[in-house]
């Protein structure tokens, strides 16, 4: 870094200034693509290469898989770094070491001290860094000169290849599943999907997946071939039995390649938790027989037991009861309506949704309208939304489908939606708020502490 980036007057006195500064690049959009980051790393000394990631990658399940990761190996003694997204409440949720949010004073230091190499960048042919770009770059600057951390749990943002979070040489990879999702941008089959998330593999590195349809297996297995990268694929190196499966309280056992692991216990819910904990598992594995990372029994099932993850067939309220689910493709709907068949108990289900545009929303709909007794179509309070009226429209065209009828309420205002919601859930009734993430954060931070979300990617 040369000494005019060194000197430069901090840009940024408060936090709130620096993360206004960060979301505000939002509205500027995705643009994948490998080159920003690049001269970011070469102009900040490449501080991710004293860094030790777990690269995580997969259309669902990733901050399910990355909690019991971080919660795993900070039971057992190791600190780690964890970066996600999208944040639920708050932005620096995304940033954390040991469970803890970047703390103010470092983001506003290090926000202060990328912004020149910012604008360096900003000036030459690649364009200014995205929102994305930018806090992937705070995170590597906060693991490598501020915490230290022994691992770092590192999930994508979009895809794997061209994703920011890619610049990274991982010690394992992981890729959970391949679905539609951001197919917009990834490519139109779930080949090109999967092709575009195998580009987190590097050469030599482990990688462990559980995908599961044959064109995606061949894609994965082929991206680990040609860098010589040993595949551990769920249903062939490792597999999980279901012991147990109750609200709050699930089971299984885990089978290996190095070793068999009985009754682990998981506080998750959902028969798909089952699944992201065997990943999981395979991947600590991996991490124990490969780089001799010791985790002791006790600690190692307690951090299994432990792991907690926002927004995902989360409780936020008894009376009325209310569950959140961010269900924002069609494979994440099917995951949501199995656990609302096999968990929970009610008289009605009453179905509040708000989706992007870009989603696949009839698959979602179809998933999930076959269960629900009313629905109420909403909008979150973010820029780029799909309109009610045209979902509610998408929805009333799918009940005629399905030779359905119910209550189909429009109600753009999510608060207003919300109180709609609440007043229609009996005693005995269950409150679905689903679709995507920003009306989950939305709704989220209102219910649990009444206040307005800072939601983002």
């Amino acid at each position: 870094m040369n000494g005019a980036t060194e000197s430069a007057p901090s840009a940024f006195r408060t936090a709130d200034e620096a993360v206004n500064w960060i979301t505000g690049r939002m509205k500027f959009g995705i643009r994948p693509g490998m080159k920003r980051m690049e001269l970011f790393m070469e102009k900040l000394g490449y501080p991710h290469r004293r860094l030790k990631f777990i690269h995580v990658a997969g259309t669902n399940g990733k901050g399910s898989t990355c909690a019991f990761l971080t919660k795993t190996l900070t039971a057992c003694g190791y600190d780690v770094g964890t970066f996600t997204s999208p944040f639920i409440e708050r932005y620096q949720n995304r940033i954390q070491y040991n469970g803890q949010d970047i703390d103010d004073e470092s983001l506003v230091r290090l926000v202060n001290e990328l912004k020149p190499i910012f604008d360096e960048i900003a000036e030459t042919e690649w364009g200014a860094p995205t929102m994305f770009e930018v806090s992937t770059v705070l995170a590597l600057l906060y693991f490598a000169k501020v915490t230290y951390p022994d691992f770092v749990v590192w999930e994508t943002g979009l895809g794997g290849r061209l994703d920011s979070t890619n610049v990274v040489t991982p010690i394992v990879s992981v890729i959970t599943n391949v679905g539609h999702d951001h197919m917009e941008i990834l490519g139109d089959s779930l080949t090109a999907v999967a092709e575009e998330k195998a580009g987190i593999i590097k050469p030599g590195v482990p990688v462990v997946s559980a995908v599961e349809q044959p064109e995606t297996i061949e894609a994965i297995r082929k991206a680990a071939a040609d860098r010589k990268s040993t595949l551990y694929l769920m249903q062939d190196q490792f597999n999980y039995e279901p012991v147990r499966s109750e609200l709050d309280e699930q089971t299984l056992h885990f089978t290996g390649p190095f070793r068999r692991i009985e009754q682990i216990d998981i506080t998750l819910n959902g028969a798909h938790q089952l699944k992201n904990a065997a990943v999981a598992l395979m991947t600590l594995e991996v991490l124990r027989q490969y780089y001799a990372v010791v985790m002791d029994e006790e600690p190692f099932r307690k951090g299994m037991r432990s792991a907690q993850w926002p927004g995902r067939l989360e409780m936020v309220s008894r009376t009325p009861r209310m569950l959140l689910d961010g269900a924002h493709n069609p494979e994440g709907a099917e995951t949501l309506a199995e656990a609302l068949r096999s968990i929970y108990r009610y008289d009605k289900l009453h179905l509040m949704i708000a989706m992007m545009p870009t989603k696949q929303h009839e698959g979602v709909l179809r998933h999930l309208l076959p269960l629900a007794d009313s629905l109420i179509v909403t909008e979150p309070d973010f820029f780029k939304k799909a309109d009610a009226d045209s979902l509610a429209e998408m929805a009333r065209n799918t009940l005629g489908e399905l030779n359905k009828t119910i209550d189909v309420t429009v109600e753009p205002n999510w608060k207003t939606a919300l109180g709609l919601l609440t007043e229609r859930t009996g005693t005995d009734d269950l409150a679905v708020v689903t679709g995507t993430l920003y009306l989950i954060s939305d709704v989220r931070s209102w219910m649990l502490y009444r206040k307005d979300s800072d939601k983002g990617w």
